[in-house]
């Protein structure tokens, strides 16, 4: 009989779940009663890139989390692949309901006020969810027990780098639930959980999403101007307090929904104190004309700005240094190393991200997997992590990417000039004629930096 596999301590079990980015399996330990769960990234050939980085924000978010409405994190770890153990929530998730639809309104409201308790804790934390969904909503012990959010990869917290952000340029998300703000790609807005809640109450109100499943951007866009067909009409015996309350969730403009999470629980809980509008009204969707309008004039549409608590704040400066993993010595890795340290004497405050391009081919596909079967993007970033150990920086201060891309330049100056990176370093070429006659990748980035430059020659002695 074989061992069970051992990482960072725990024991590995069964396989319990296999979603669409990530694969949960049972975990023991002894000094952790438990019931355990250790997540890992679906590191198959041809996953997408973005699981891993989302596993990474989740292994920044999660440890940072209490309360009843998260599981607790007992530990994360980057090797030999990235994990967090988590304990297990005994209740199951609200996907199953998604088969007895419609439910009703007394339950509808019962159960949207349980989210919003969750989601009034995360967002108390600096921590806004951005995939509130069925699957990632469960109950905690019995049927009355709180409701738990998890997974939390494409969560935004306000006091960390945002790795999907800063890598990635099309919005993430599950896209019947997506808010408009996050379509057009502005992440951090607790409101946009708030919308997400709307869609779900909605959804399990009537048995139909307010904006179908949209699979392409445009369709997505839709959500900008387009209202969905009142609950009223499709569910005549919603009353209509609830109807003003979902339709506030779904309003475009985040600033028209509820001020908080807390503000949304207390209303779903006192029907009598929420004021009707012209929201509680409605029998039909809008007509064709109002929405054009909303469509094509500006003064209609919403004013979809980022919120200035949610951004970096500009006195810690970002420092970006790129590292050729393919080739580099220990003299130029000591080098730059060497460097960001001088440059954090001066600027205690500057975040550092560690960058390296994964060259990608321009006509045939990609392998995502080396040789040796193991994942190239996961083994980069932790060459990344073992450079950049010795710096000592908290986590908050230090990232690690690995950049996809045709061109290195190319790669790298679109991170400097999307993140507003203060200083970027790189490492010198050794000469040849190649170098002479093209230039060199560190030449082309000094010359198209929006940022200072500093070019680390190790010299030849």
């Amino acid at each position: 009989m074989s061992e069970l596999p051992i990482i960072g301590g725990y024991t590995l079990g069964p396989v319990v779940h296999r979603g669409g980015m990530a694969v949960l399996r049972e975990a023991t330990h002894p000094d952790h009663p438990g019931p355990l769960l250790m997540k890992m990234p679906k590191m198959a050939e041809g996953e997408d890139p973005a699981a891993i980085v989302s596993f990474e924000m989740e292994q920044m978010i999660l440890p940072r989390l209490t309360g009843p409405h998260v599981p607790r994190c007992y530990g994360a770890g980057h090797e030999p692949v990235p994990w967090i153990v988590m304990e297990r929530i005994s209740g199951g998730s609200l996907l199953p309901l998604l088969k007895r639809l419609p439910r009703a309104p007394e339950e509808v409201a019962l159960l949207g006020a349980g989210v919003a308790d969750a989601l009034d804790g995360l967002h108390r934390q600096g921590v806004v969810h951005l995939d509130v969904k069925p699957s990632n909503i469960l109950r905690r012990g019995s049927e009355n027990g709180p409701m738990v959010l998890v997974d939390f990869g494409l969560s935004r917290a306000a006091l960390l780098p945002d790795l999907m952000e800063e890598e990635f340029r099309l919005p993430y998300g599950t896209a019947p639930y997506m808010a408009p703000e996050q379509v057009m790609g502005i992440r951090g807005d607790p409101a946009s959980d708030l919308f997400a809640l709307g869609v779900l109450m909605y959804f399990f109100l009537t048995g139909k999403r307010p904006f179908g499943d949209p699979q392409r951007m445009a369709d997505l866009k839709q959500r900008l101007w387009s209202d969905p067909t009142p609950p009223r009409a499709i569910v005549p015996e919603c009353p209509p307090w609830l109807q003003e309350v979902i339709l506030r969730c779904l309003e475009p403009a985040p600033e028209r929904r509820h001020a908080s999470a807390a503000h949304l629980a207390f209303d779903l809980r006192h029907p009598e104190a929420v004021a009707l509008g012209p929201r509680a009204a409605k029998l039909k969707r809008d007509g064709w004309t109002k929405r054009i309008q909303r469509r094509f004039n500006p003064e209609f549409q919403p004013r979809l700005r980022r919120k200035a608590e949610a951004l970096p704040q500009r006195d810690a400066p970002i420092m970006a240094v790129a590292l050729d993993i393919d080739d580099i010595s220990k003299e130029m890795s000591a080098a730059l190393r060497d460097t960001v340290g001088r440059i954090l004497a001066i600027r205690p405050n500057a975040r550092v991200a560690c960058l390296n391009v994964l060259r990608t081919n321009l006509l045939r596909p990609d392998n995502t997997l080396d040789r040796e079967g193991r994942n190239k993007h996961v083994q980069r970033l932790l060459e990344l992590r073992h450079w950049s150990a010795p710096l000592a920086l908290p986590e908050h201060r230090l990232t690690h990417h690995v950049l996809e891309a045709v061109s290195a330049s190319g790669a790298i100056l679109e991170y400097a000039t999307q993140n507003r990176v203060d200083h970027l370093i790189l490492g010198a070429k050794a000469g040849g004629i190649t170098q002479r006659v093209l230039g060199s990748m560190p030449t082309e980035v000094a010359r198209d930096a929006p940022c200072s430059v500093t070019i680390v020659r190790v010299r030849d002695f």
